[in-house]
């Protein structure tokens, strides 16, 4: 049995689509950030920090989606999404997992400052406009270097998995259309029997409550 604890559109769904590419069955059990779902003790009891994605695997428990993606990678390597250690994608591979969450560090910070705090705790338009031009600096710099179809050289990976999901996250900040090689990549990826399976199952999202959240004036 395997079951994925899941908010729609968080970094959980980063497994749900790598499992779906493994060709995996498991069960889904839904969750939202602002109802205190969370936060009861029988889900704290399988994530620490109360944060998804937890994945119930054959008996075991795993966390932080960066860890479950590896761990089902090797856990399943006949799906050759991992390069195996020693081959010569592994170091890059492992470096994109990282600066996935490089991006997704700086998708969270807007989150928390332009989604989720409220007045009177007024978010500071400087940090904003500091977050909003690093998140456009790492999304350039792959832009700059990107070359191939996908990001490692043997093809389709978990590298794009972690690192094409932060687009998910991104269109509500900044306009990507002014990335075409990385909007490009983002079509194909889309275009994937199991994103697409992934998507379907992802649910409705509750975390924006609009389609765009601009910098505000005078930062």
């Amino acid at each position: 049995m395997i079951t994925l604890h899941h908010v729609p559109l968080a970094r959980s769904l980063r497994v749900m689509w790598l499992m779906e590419e493994i060709g995996l069955d498991y069960e889904v059990r839904y969750y939202s950030i602002r109802n205190g779902s969370m936060r009861n003790p029988e889900f704290l009891a399988l994530s620490p920090a109360g944060r998804v994605p937890v994945l119930e695997h054959e008996g075991e428990v795993w966390f932080e989606s960066g860890a479950i993606v590896q761990l089902l990678c090797e856990t399943y390597p006949q799906a050759g999404l991992m390069p195996a250690p020693g081959s010569a994608d592994r170091a890059r591979c492992l470096e994109l997992f990282s600066y996935a969450e490089t991006v997704g560090c700086l998708l969270e910070n807007l989150n928390l400052n332009q989604v989720f705090l409220r007045p009177p705790a007024q978010p500071s338009a400087v940090v904003i406009k500091l977050l909003n031009a690093r998140l456009r600096a790492a999304l350039g710099a792959m832009e700059e270097r990107l070359e191939a179809a996908y990001l490692l050289s043997s093809g389709f990976s978990a590298a794009d998995v972690m690192f094409s999901y932060g687009f998910e996250l991104a269109r509500y900040y900044v306009d990507l259309t002014v990335y075409p090689r990385l909007m490009a990549y983002w079509d194909r990826l889309r275009a994937r029997p199991g994103y697409l399976r992934a998507k379907a199952r992802d649910g409705a999202q509750d975390i924006y409550e609009q389609d765009f959240y601009p910098v505000p004036e005078g930062a």
